[in-house]
């Protein structure tokens, strides 16, 4: 857009919003002479932290956090203003205009989320961006961390690393992700077999509720702090800041890829990789990614599709000890001495995400996500043992033309996982689980989301005799709309709601409805997946 086509647009609404009375009484203009009048001089702080769309930071800001492109496009819509505040005293003036001007509220932390409720919603909305809460303090004496909502999983992997060797985190995979959601949807990563996900360490938080007060542990109670820490943050207020437990970690680390194609029996393993990983001592984590990908194994020269099965771990010791667990629980696999590579655990952070492990730590403080791509996923709780046959069922998909660009994630249990209780958190999946096989697809093109969309289903669909049952499980981290969605306008009943709920947060979901029927009755925190309280336990 050229400088004169903006300039007649600023003046445009500037005369809509100034003359015309029944704009003046639109909720946006409402807003706005609100806020202005909360925080005082508008006119400054706009340039620090309140963007609307005539800024020219408007755009930039808006795309910066924006991880899915499928809800980029003009077809979607976007929040009149963006708030970045700078200081949590400045979040309760926001939800005060909020609530008096029924606007909705979406609480961005790092933009990973996968249907893009952080940042799109059908009614008129504001984004509060957490960006600039992102300081992290560590303790090393104590063991803990004060994180700010909007930092990065990376950076308090960092800035751990920065006062301590041998302390860690046990959080996710991505560097890029926001601690604001990730902790409030439970958190699972490399080591959860061994201290159990991200909310599991959780042992304080600071949120600004429905009447805009700042509380903490005690404050809020530990109802509200149980909800949290795993049933979605975004569904009780905005939350600015979390205190963690930190764990300890060797000094030595060992991590190693051993990728296997079907012609080298990547069927077995996989199946025989059922049995030993969520069964295996818990300082082992080993995964498994599978896609699609060309194999010269006919020997003559050609090219064949095949299935490639990468089998990777991070193990919490040296390679001695490793090597021997493999030998003596998963000897097929072939695990030799030179595929183990020792180093620091920060290393290993960097490794699990491919990313060279001899660049400088700091790259970690890295926001930027590359390579960019619409995508959909779907996860799924295996409980009980998938064969080798049905394995090849599976698998047929990925050589459809869609299969080409998707991969499955399969993440093991087991340990620390299995011994804390389905209740101590919302997140339910605990107990019972073998893994969880977490399918995703990605593409370039806009006009083919439909296609790849419908690809992803179809694999889902295929899925359901070897998935979780009564309810067939779902994480609300890889959020899926797919299995349900509140009411756009209005309120929605606890029977609407348990379709998906139940599928998030088994019976933990019917606690987290008191809970928010307890701390935000009228339900002004709400998406098209937030908890509602009790209205009507009716159709």
């Amino acid at each position: 857009m050229n400088t004169t086509t903006t300039s007649s647009l600023t003046f445009l609404l500037l005369v809509l919003f100034s003359c015309s009375p029944a704009a003046y009484g639109d909720g946006r203009r409402l807003f706005l002479d609100c806020l202005s009048q909360k925080l005082h001089n508008y006119s400054s702080i706009s340039n620090n932290i309140v963007f609307t769309r005539n800024n020219p930071s408007y755009t930039s800001i808006l795309q910066f956090s924006i991880r899915n492109p499928r809800f980029a496009s003009e077809s979607n819509h976007k929040p009149f203003a963006i708030i970045t505040p700078q200081h949590e005293s400045q979040i309760p003036p926001v939800i005060y205009c909020a609530k008096s001007s029924d606007i909705e509220i979406r609480t961005r932390s790092g933009g990973h989320d996968f249907e893009g409720l952080s940042y799109v919603a059908q009614l008129p909305f504001v984004i509060v961006d957490l960006i600039n809460l992102s300081e992290i303090t560590v303790d090393v004496k104590k063991k803990t961390a004060w994180v700010g909502a909007g930092a990065t999983i990376g950076a308090l992997y960092y800035r751990i690393a920065e006062k301590s060797p041998v302390l860690g985190f046990p959080a996710g995979f991505c560097p890029t992700v926001g601690a604001g959601g990730h902790f409030s949807g439970g958190g699972w990563g490399l080591m959860m077999r061994k201290y159990g996900l991200a909310a599991d360490n959780v042992v304080d938080a600071r949120i600004a509720d429905v009447s805009g007060r700042i509380l903490d542990r005690m404050s809020m109670g530990e109802d509200l702090f149980w909800a949290i820490r795993g049933g979605g943050g975004a569904s009780f207020g905005v939350i600015t800041a979390w205190k963690v437990q930190l764990v300890d970690v060797p000094e030595t680390v060992t991590v190693f890829t051993v990728s296997r194609t079907l012609e080298q029996n990547a069927n077995q393993l996989i199946h025989r990789w059922q049995y030993v990983a969520p069964n295996i001592h818990k300082d082992l984590f080993l995964g498994i990614t599978i896609s699609r990908v060309n194999s010269n194994a006919s020997g003559h020269g050609g090219r064949i599709m095949t299935i490639n099965a990468s089998f990777f771990s991070q193990f919490l010791g040296g390679a001695s000890r490793l090597l021997a667990l493999m030998q003596e629980h998963f000897p097929e696999l072939g695990l030799k001495r030179e595929d183990c590579i020792e180093m620091s655990w920060i290393q290993s952070v960097l490794y699990a995400d491919g990313i060279p492990t001899e660049s400088p730590p700091q790259i970690l403080l890295n926001r930027t996500q590359p390579n960019i791509a619409f995508f959909k996923g779907k996860p799924d709780y295996v409980e009980n043992l998938i064969s080798e046959k049905e394995f090849e069922g599976v698998w047929q998909y990925f050589y459809e033309d869609e299969g080409a660009s998707a991969f499955v994630l399969m993440v093991p249990y087991g340990g620390r996982m299995a011994e804390i209780p389905d209740s101590a958190i919302p997140y339910p999946h605990r107990k019972g689980n073998l893994y969880t096989f977490g399918s995703l697809v990605v593409w370039q093109e806009e006009e083919d989301s439909e296609r790849y969309i419908g690809w992803i289903r179809r694999l889902f669909d295929h899925m359901t005799p070897y998935a979780s049952k009564n309810p067939r499980g779902a994480y609300v981290n890889y959020r899926d709309l797919d299995i349900g969605v509140n009411n756009v306008d209005g309120k929605t009943s606890y029977a609407k709601a348990s379709v998906w709920g139940k599928k998030y947060f088994k019976d933990n979901f019917d606690r987290l409805v008191r809970v928010k029927t307890m701390v935000d009755a009228d339900d002004f925190f709400r998406n098209e997946q937030s908890i509602p309280p009790i209205i009507s336990k009716k159709a």
